[in-house]
């Protein structure tokens, strides 16, 4: 499954994804879930020499990351993830997708699973912007990095980074590292709270299970 929040969040303008590969060791094996056309995994090839796979809703993604010679199937990350073996990745990456699942509680226990660790990047539908536009225009909100109408987003769960924390935390997830996204600014948080869950556009937690 793959999702784009805008001009934003694809491509080279992706922060979050510069932020997912700073988080992933050298020659990991890395699964990407929601890969679109590979961004993620080619930058992790070239700069951490990964084992990377990806698996993608679209066929399209899945040609245009597999003419750059990436390893990425054609699935959905509500039905296939379960197919995989436990701990068959050092990582498990989904990056801009968890909002456009189906049933994003049951893809992070797959995740938690398949996965030794886990990184999320979601956008923050409880950001200042967002709650001020459905305040005073009573209208859903359209903002630079959410700049879909409503009857067009592939985003069919909002959640707020505050919503995501208490998940994890409701799933046995220790968050090992997290990183507020304002723009093209980002601040390391460690565990994302208040502030964070009202300024922040994009959020990036890296995740691990409980001990």
């Amino acid at each position: 499954m793959s999702t784009s929040n805008g001009p934003d969040s694809t491509g080279a303008n992706r922060v979050d994804l510069t932020l997912i590969a700073e988080m992933i060791n050298h020659d990991a094996r890395v699964l990407d879930v929601g890969c679109g056309d590979g961004d993620l995994l080619e930058l992790l090839t070239r700069t951490k020499n990964v084992d990377g796979r990806g698996i993608e809703l679209s066929q399209e993604g899945v040609n245009a990351s597999v003419t750059r010679g990436l390893s990425v199937i054609q699935g959905d990350a509500d039905a296939d993830l379960r197919d995989y073996p436990d701990d068959a990745f050092d990582y498990v990456v989904l990056s801009q997708t968890i909002q456009a699942t189906r049933n994003p509680r049951e893809v992070l226990i797959q995740m938690k699973r398949i996965g030794r660790r886990a990184v999320v990047s979601l956008p923050n539908f409880g950001n200042w912007r967002i709650r001020l536009q459905l305040l005073w225009s009573g209208r859903m909100p359209v903002t630079r990095s959410l700049d879909y109408k409503w009857y067009d987003t592939p985003n069919i769960h909002l959640c707020t980074v505050r919503d995501f924390v208490s998940l994890c935390d409701e799933l046995g997830f220790h968050i090992d590292d997290a990183v507020s996204i304002i723009g093209n600014r980002a601040k390391r948080v460690g565990r994302p709270g208040m502030l964070d869950n009202l300024t922040a556009e994009t959020a990036v937690l890296l995740l691990s299970r409980k001990s």
